[in-house]
């Protein structure tokens, strides 16, 4: 009966992600408000009808009625969030709400289905972090003074990175963690924040050489502590940042080839230094040969995602728990085996519709400090993706990057809130100068009016 009710449901959860999969893009269409509000409305409805089906069949399977209780807690927390959100900025993206709260949401999902008491720690996290970043639009609308912390942001921000080689602890081969009090924090996560808004600041008037300079000293220094740390997929992460930036604010294409050589030789120097490089790699090249050691991770999840076929075997019918850490790094793999690769595939688009909004933000924002914080956000956000997707279908090697707003991990996930906020204060900023040249423009264009009628009444006269 399970399986009936597992399978079936998968069908209908699979075209309510395809609908709001192609909403992620046709709401960028020109339409009326109205017409705007009730897409938006629908992909509300869809979110939440998703969140119903898949609790029924978690709670169908165990009859625990702890299931039900964080259903309840999740289901009025975001309904409520949504709400207060609403209500406390009228100008902010209503698209980027609902995308922020459905990730979330199959985050949830499977991980109830993995592991609840996990679900409530990531659900106790998020609850606490997205009333505190309540603030932060608010905040990036009134705090023009931002830019002027240039290198508070740099210096802070690489003095954070080196308090684990003070306080640090080691997980999975790299030393990035630090524990103050029971509680686990990955300060990269956050200091990539900081690194952003360094960059913008530096290169937010047009660069010279020497301004220029400093930036690649102080980025360079984040990249080092870094691999220092043997974390080479943050290193990654904040090197394609730096890359990226520079070449939005100065428009040299000399910059992307230039990143791609210096990360190709880096690449070659971290294989032959680091041995959990090594072994990421030759799991990667051919994880077959090696596969009851160091090739059973990737096999695993290619395993899980070629077992739930297009479909997917439906939830809690797949064997998610063969993959190691399948919570964090490898989650995109249990999904794709229990909702299929067509759900997979939609998943993507649903990110790819984040990255193209928050582009669009960074093309509409007048601003360029706020420009280059845009864009520098948009490229953290969809390389991120792009680290997770790629090392669990073994398209590059595993970077052991989470997967935005879906994996299990406080610091992973508040991280990403806190972009989120930003972005909506950045959208909010655009759509105020918008209106600003608007009523510039229609002023204008009455003086313009009035000055050309004013010698014809003279003569009239």
């Amino acid at each position: 009966m399970l399986n009936i009710i597992s399978t079936g449901s998968n069908y209908i959860i699979m075209i309510m992600c395809a609908i709001y999969a192609v909403s992620c893009f046709t709401v960028f269409l020109p339409s009326s408000e109205e017409k705007q509000y009730k897409r938006m409305d629908r992909q509300e409805l869809f979110m939440f009808v998703f969140h119903f089906i898949c609790y029924f069949v978690l709670y169908f399977k165990t009859f625990d009625v702890n299931i039900i209780i964080l259903y309840g807690l999740q289901a009025l927390f975001f309904k409520v969030l949504i709400f207060i959100y609403s209500r406390l900025y009228a100008d902010s993206s209503r698209i980027m709400m609902n995308h922020t709260c459905f990730l979330l949401l199959i985050g949830f999902v499977m991980l109830t289905r993995l592991d609840i008491s996990l679900a409530y720690k990531q659900f106790a996290i998020v609850f606490i972090c997205s009333i505190v970043v309540l603030i932060i639009p608010f905040i990036m609308e009134k705090a023009h003074w931002l830019k002027k912390l240039r290198w508070v942001f740099g210096i802070v921000g690489l003095l954070f990175l080196g308090t684990v080689f003070v306080i640090g602890t080691t997980k999975n081969g790299s030393t990035n963690w630090i524990s103050i009090g029971g509680f686990a924090l990955q300060p990269s996560e956050f200091v990539k924040i900081a690194f952003v808004f360094f960059i913008a600041a530096m290169l937010e008037k047009k660069p010279d050489f020497k301004r220029i300079a400093a930036t690649t000293v102080i980025s360079a220094l984040h990249v080092l502590v870094l691999i220092m740390e043997k974390d080479l997929g943050g290193a990654l992460l904040y090197f394609v940042i730096y890359i990226f930036m520079c070449y939005a604010a100065t428009g040299r294409l000399i910059y992307i080839l230039s990143g791609v050589a210096a990360g190709t030789v880096a690449g070659k120097i971290a294989y032959i230094l680091f041995s959990h490089v090594r072994t990421r790699f030759q799991a990667w090249s051919n994880p077959w040969v090696i596969i009851e050691g160091k090739g059973y991770q990737i096999t695993q999840s290619l395993f899980a995602i070629g077992t739930g076929g297009w479909f997917g075997m439906g939830l809690t019918q797949g064997r998610p728990g063969d993959i190691p850490v399948v919570e964090s790094d490898f989650i995109f793999s249990a999904i794709a085996e229990e909702f299929g690769v067509f759900f997979a595939i939609c998943l993507i688009a649903i990110y790819l519709g984040v990255f193209i909004h928050f582009m669009k933000i960074a093309m509409d924002v007048r601003r360029r400090f706020y420009k280059l914080v845009a864009y520098g956000f948009s490229i953290c956000f969809i390389f991120q993706v792009f680290l997770t997707i790629g090392g669990a279908t073994k398209f590059i090697p595993s970077t052991g990057v989470t997967l935005p707003l879906i994996s299990y991990g406080g610091s992973s996930v508040t991280s990403t809130l806190i972009i989120f906020a930003i972005m909506q204060g950045v959208f909010m900023i655009a759509y105020k100068e918008g209106d600003e040249y608007e009523k510039e423009q229609a002023e204008s264009a009455g003086e313009s009016t009035g000055e050309s009628q004013q010698p014809e009444t003279q003569e009239t006269l």
